[in-house]
């Protein structure tokens, strides 16, 4: 693959580059999220889940307590950090320095997470939006955010996706945004834009044909697609038969720039970065 920019983020002195794309495995803490096969709960459960995970290659585990999906129930600061800390003693556990990302829109949980289990990434579905708190959090404890782009909230954002241009506005605001974090002094921003939220179907394709349009950026490429409602839609099937339609879609974002892939299923998205890493670079 040939990237214009090879970017990469430094997480606690330990440089990760994208000169080959990397696989961020979701670990779902929460007992209503989407996706009914993701979800984990019990110290067992999680360990196994986390297990499998690093031994098919995940390169960051991405651990989240608060379902972020349309309707889901609300949740306290309190007792998301209670999910989040459990599922981060049984990674740790499993591998002291395994690479951890959280993902959460509240800067006290995003926090206690940095400080008491050494995570080292802070994954924002609400690019700040949703606790004016988060930046000046993220500046002070000096970690690479995901800043991703959203509308209103989980609840709302179902009825707010009237673009004119979908791809040229979620540039915009994901450039804005990049700019004034890096103007507040935090160096590693990882951008995503936002599949799923605040987008219709339709929408989302025109994001994913576009997706070398991020680049200009200058920064990381998240992409977050799996299982979603763009793949099982479409096909007219469930999450949980997703899984091809995923691959398809990620080997997609792969040929367009995306520099990391979060998802479900650790194994299916390892093989399709290798395998398109066979593709000949262009001169």
């Amino acid at each position: 693959m040939n990237y214009d920019i090879v970017t990469s983020i430094d997480i606690d002195g330990r440089l990760i580059t994208f000169d080959v794309p990397k696989v961020m495995g979701i670990v779902n803490v929460t007992p209503d999220s989407f996706f009914a096969g993701s979800r984990v709960s019990g110290s067992e459960e999680i360990t196994e889940r986390v297990r499998t995970m690093l031994a098919e290659g995940a390169d960051i585990l991405d651990i989240g307590g608060y379902s972020s999906r349309p309707g889901a129930d609300e949740v306290t600061p309190d007792e998301e950090y209670s999910r989040l800390a459990r599922g981060l003693e049984a990674i740790r556990k499993v591998k002291e320095d395994a690479v951890v990302s959280v993902d959460t829109f509240r800067a006290d949980v995003a926090r206690r997470c940095v400080e008491e289990w050494n995570v080292g990434i802070i994954n924002d579905i609400a690019g700040g939006d949703l606790d004016p708190e988060m930046w000046d959090t993220v500046t002070d404890l000096n970690v690479p955010y995901v800043l991703m782009h959203m509308r209103g909230n989980p609840k709302t954002m179902g009825s707010l996706t009237d673009y004119k241009d979908v791809t040229a506005e979620t540039l915009s605001a994901l450039a804005e945004k990049t700019a004034q974090l890096r103007q507040k002094g935090v160096r590693d921003v990882v951008i995503d834009p936002g599949f799923g939220f605040a987008k219709t179907v339709e929408q989302n394709y025109q994001l994913l044909s576009d997706l070398k349009e991020f680049k200009i950026i200058g920064a990381p490429v998240l992409v977050g697609i799996s299982r979603k409602t763009m793949i099982w839609k479409p096909l007219g099937i469930t999450p949980d038969n997703a899984a091809n339609g995923t691959t398809v879609l990620n080997t997609i974002a792969l040929l367009n720039g995306a520099d990391i892939l979060r998802v479900h299923d650790v194994r299916n998205a390892v093989e399709a970065i290798k395998l398109v890493s066979q593709l000949p670079t262009a001169e």
